[in-house]
């Protein structure tokens, strides 16, 4: 893939980070903002079909509320993004406004993604809003969402609306260029490609000390695992540059750019591949890894050594070879309790209809 075929996208998912969001009083940054809409506007009357995931909320509350730093108690966070995201969502509406743009709040939770019914329910939304000619903005529910909002993050969900959808291409915009190696060194760099994202780019990755945001480029590499597995390209890229979304589609050097596999899943497949939280892992041995990561099989009973934590049959698990390494999910047809009773004839574990490998 080259740059230049970034244009080509009709579909794209822009996710903006708290830190290009808000200033330092941990208020919306107006200006910011609307640099940021005027960019988006102009890439919606060219044809475009715009999805915003916007962070923030949190952000924008913790200034009404005094806060200097993201506060550790959960009520608190929900109290914040309570009052943040009603912020966030007018100075959206006024901004898009002065360019003849409606715009929708669309507020989720993992669980509206896990669930099959709801997972349909909100592409259905989602789509009709766009054919609409509606900017949706999507964010967390992280007033009632506990357990997203202490584990969950921006850029996880901004590759999951790109997943679901899906979409053509996912634009991550932060406060930093992109993957930066040797971070903080008089030779550090930008990485203006990545074509697969092994051991040393999970290094370069690291958190945030961010007083407001969570993530840092080590959720924003998770992210790219889910979409370029998809078959979708990612750019992380500096929200604050002007002309950021304008560069980037036009297919400057602007940024770190992810390489999307050529192979795109299924909708089925994304939805047990990346939607679900495992509950639990089946270990298998190398034949049994080989013959379903290259011809293709059914997971059967002898190739399992080992299953942990306790699931039923229909639940999604995690595939891992002997050295703990996942590899592959899969929706299992048997229960642990049975997989470890060794109470199963000739049944498949996982069959390949139900299987993908990462």
């Amino acid at each position: 893939m080259e740059r230049s075929s970034l244009n080509n996208a009709k579909r794209i998912v822009v996710k903006l980070g708290t830190a290009v969001l808000t200033d330092e009083r941990k208020q919306p940054d107006v200006a910011r903002m609307g640099q940021l809409v005027r960019q988006i506007a102009q890439l919606r009357q060219a044809g475009k079909e715009i999805i915003i995931v916007t962070s923030g909320a949190v952000g924008a509350g913790m200034g009404v509320l005094a806060f200097e730093k993201r506060p550790e108690s959960v009520a608190e966070q929900q109290a914040c993004a309570a009052i943040g995201q009603s912020r966030l969502m007018a100075t959206y509406e006024k901004l898009f406004a002065e360019y003849q743009l409606h715009v929708a709040q669309v507020l989720l939770t993992h669980a509206d993604l896990q669930h099959e019914e709801r997972h349909r329910n909100v592409r259905n939304t989602l789509t009709t809003l766009l054919r609409r000619g509606v900017i949706p903005i999507i964010n967390e529910n992280d007033a009632v969402s506990t357990t997203e909002l202490k584990f969950g993050d921006n850029d996880k969900l901004s590759a999951l609306v790109a997943a679901l959808l899906p979409a053509d291409l996912l634009i991550i915009l932060t406060s930093v260029e992109g993957v930066i190696e040797n971070f903080g060194r008089d030779n550090a760099r930008r990485l203006s490609v990545v074509t697969e994202i092994d051991s040393h780019i999970e290094d370069l990755a690291g958190g945030t000390t961010s007083a407001t945001a969570v993530g840092g480029m080590k959720s924003k590499i998770e992210a790219a695992k889910v979409v370029v597995r998809t078959g979708i390209p990612l750019v992380i890229a500096a929200g604050e540059k002007a002309t950021v979304l304008n560069e980037i589609m036009r297919g400057d050097d602007v940024g770190t750019l992810f390489l999307s596999k050529p192979e795109k899943l299924r909708g089925r497949k994304r939805w047990i591949a990346f939607f679900h939280h495992p509950r639990g892992t089946v270990f298998v041995d190398a034949g049994a890894k080989r013959a379903l990561t290259e011809n293709g099989k059914s997971l059967l009973p002898p190739g399992v050594t080992r299953c942990e934590g306790e699931f039923e049959a229909g639940d999604i698990v995690s595939i891992c070879d002997e050295e703990g390494i996942e590899f592959a999910r899969g929706m299992s047809g048997y229960s642990s309790k049975d997989i470890c009773a060794h109470k199963i004839a000739g049944g498949e574990i996982v069959h390949r209809d139900d299987l993908v490998i990462l």
